[in-house]
């Protein structure tokens, strides 16, 4: 087992706990009461509970940290340098339908880089995470970005609206954050998608960088609309020339 730093195991708890509500109302899916956030954005009360008890956690081992939250937006508390990013349910629309496709995201930001990022799917047990520096896991075993550089070899995963298609093999998970992990364990070849939320690729920027990937240049003092492209060095050149109109 890799060595891990303080924080992250204060994100593996908080999350482990968080977890246990999501796996219990997953399970009574039909008497989840829902209101309606806008178009195709649900939130629900697993949302608040899983933020909540996330929030609480993090809070008790570190309470000068600043945090972003999905449902809670933005708290700038003593230490502005340190900032919690968090998404309790990251595929919400497929948690709601009864799909067991989607995860808890956590990550720190120190100054302006994400050092250590975890994503962990309650419902399928897996956790994946990363520091800076000390590479990328996923349930204890180290993981890397695929090899391959044969464009119809691979598999790439994308979300949202597409409006020009690309002339490539890919999915839509309707989860963010499992599909960057995915990216980072190599099960997937790359990922491109528009108009995403700072807490819903926090965690998986570390992630792929730290498996040896590749992302465009990201903002990280914005929280919306940000767009990535990430995959391997092997396969970025062709994956570009693919999404020219991207």
């Amino acid at each position: 087992m890799n060595r891990i730093s303080a924080n992250l195991n204060i994100m593996i708890k908080a999350s482990e706990k968080a977890s246990k509500i999501l796996i219990r109302d997953f399970g009574e899916i039909e008497k989840l009461q829902v209101s309606k956030k806008g178009p195709a954005d649900f939130v629900t009360n697993s949302d608040l509970k899983a933020e909540k008890i996330i929030i609480e956690e993090l809070k008790k081992a570190k309470p000068n940290y600043s945090i972003i939250s999905e449902e809670n937006g933005t708290e700038n508390n003593k230490d502005k340098n340190n900032t919690w990013i968090i998404d309790p349910i990251d595929g919400t629309v497929n948690f709601l339908h009864g799909v067991p496709h989607f995860a808890i995201s956590v990550a720190l930001k120190s100054n302006d880089e994400i050092i250590s990022g975890l994503i962990f799917d309650p419902i399928k047990n897996e956790m994946f995470y990363a520091e800076k520096n000390e590479g990328a896991f996923f349930n204890n075993h180290r993981i890397r970005v695929s090899k391959k550089n044969k464009i119809n070899d691979c598999l790439f995963v994308t979300g949202g609206k597409i409006d020009n298609e690309p002339d490539l093999p890919y999915r839509k998970s309707g989860c963010a954050a499992l599909d960057m992990a995915y990216v980072a364990a190599g099960r997937y070849d790359g990922y491109f998608q528009n108009n995403l939320n700072l807490w819903d690729i926090a965690a998986g920027i570390i992630l792929i960088q730290e498996a040896g990937g590749i992302l465009n240049e990201i903002n990280l003092s914005i929280n919306k609309n940000i767009k990535i492209i990430a995959s391997s060095s092997d396969i970025r050149p062709k994956l570009i020339e693919k999404l020219n109109n991207f």
